[in-house]
């Protein structure tokens, strides 16, 4: 039977009681799953699968990441709901390309872990499932392992494997329309100029759950704990002088009580420069790369290939005095000396991040 799979904490759960319904069966893993966005995503999703099937021994297969197609089929459905149309031609999309899949390897019967999902309704799964099963000549299998606390089994499970649970669907327009929802920022979209991994960011997770298969493959104990923080985006940044667009770079938690200040340079401290409004500093390319022993030309390939956000939060912390200040600190390869305006939009925003913390054996 082959098992089309969308996720680790569905497929967990998911695998484990078809084994128990079909003993005679052998169950193969498809993750085909265009609809997530963005790929760093797609690239951790698959990851934490990966993981699983390995500890359920079941063969995987990747799919094609064809997210064009994809987005082409949901065209016109960007502000449907969730459970709406656009997840009907989602559901249609995955479970077609699945079908034809199973056909192709012979098997009989495919499945979906998406059956097992709370989010989603199994009425509108089966419809789909037996359309496009009927389509391919093939037979689409749709137990319901939610009944008799299946979810919260399914929960306790997760958990004790210590999987990824992500917190929406995968989908881009449902992932905006979430977050417009929740009031809050939908920083899985952002992506720096530098590519810098940002706290909290789905890349810096994906750097975390790898690091995990490391360790779990040199079988040492570790935990992931997670930390309440203040975290940071920035949206745009630009200085002009003098009417002149120039180079400059913002360091991380740089804010502005408004978006736009301006203003001149008031006075000196050793090689930190401030102006005389809003508490913006000023530093040079040449004390950076001092900070930061690195040996940056120009500030505009700092922008390009800045380096990793913990070596620029040890600048910062070198230049303000307080862990707490949230001041707009700029980095310029001269001090300039005319009419300065900055332009800063950014958010501060409460947040969670996992942590990794090895654990020294006893």
């Amino acid at each position: 039977m082959l098992v089309h799979i969308c996720c680790a904490v569905d497929s967990h759960y998911f695998l484990q009681k078809l084994r128990e319904e079909y003993p005679d069966e052998k169950l193969t893993g498809f993750f085909y799953d265009p609809n997530i966005h963005p790929y760093s995503e797609y690239q951790l999703r698959l990851l934490d699968v990966k993981r699983s099937c390995k500890i359920l021994k079941i063969e995987l297969i990747e799919g094609e990441y064809d997210t064009q197609n994809w987005l082409e089929a949901v065209r016109g459905l960007e502000k449907e709901p969730e459970k709406g149309a656009r997840c009907s031609v989602c559901f249609d999309r995955r479970f077609e390309v699945s079908a034809a899949k199973a056909k192709a390897l012979g098997e009989s019967h495919f499945t979906s872990t998406l059956l097992t999902s709370p989010k989603k309704s199994l009425a509108q799964l089966k419809t789909a499932g037996d359309a496009l099963a009927q389509k391919e000549g093939v037979v689409f299998v749709s137990p319901d392992y939610r009944k008799a606390s299946g979810t919260q089994e399914q929960n306790q499970m997760a958990k004790a494997d210590a999987l990824y649970r992500q917190d929406y669907c995968g989908c881009v327009f449902g992932l905006t329309m979430q977050r417009e929802h929740q009031n809050k920022l939908a920083d899985e979209l952002f992506s720096p100029l530098s590519k810098q991994i940002q706290p909290e960011s789905i890349e810096e997770r994906l750097a975390l759950y790898t690091k995990r298969l490391e360790i779990e493959e040199e079988h040492k104990s570790y935990k992931i704990i997670k930390e309440r923080f203040l975290n940071w985006r920035i949206l745009s940044g630009l200085l002009r002088v003098r009417n002149t667009i120039t180079p400059a770079h913002f360091l991380p938690y740089s804010t502005l009580k408004n978006k736009y200040t301006r203003g001149k340079i008031e006075y000196r401290i050793d090689d930190i420069h401030y102006m005389n409004r809003d508490e913006v500093k000023f530093i040079t390319l040449e004390f950076y790369n001092k900070l930061a022993k690195s040996g940056f030309k120009s500030v505009i390939e700092l922008i390009w290939n800045a380096p990793d956000f913990q070596t620029e939060m040890q600048i910062r912390n070198t230049i303000v005095r307080s862990p707490f200040d949230l001041s707009a600190i700029l980095v310029v390869e001269t001090i300039p000396n005319n009419k300065i305006e900055i332009l800063c939009e950014s958010k501060i925003y409460e947040d969670v991040k996992e942590l990794l913390i090895p654990i020294a054996e006893v």
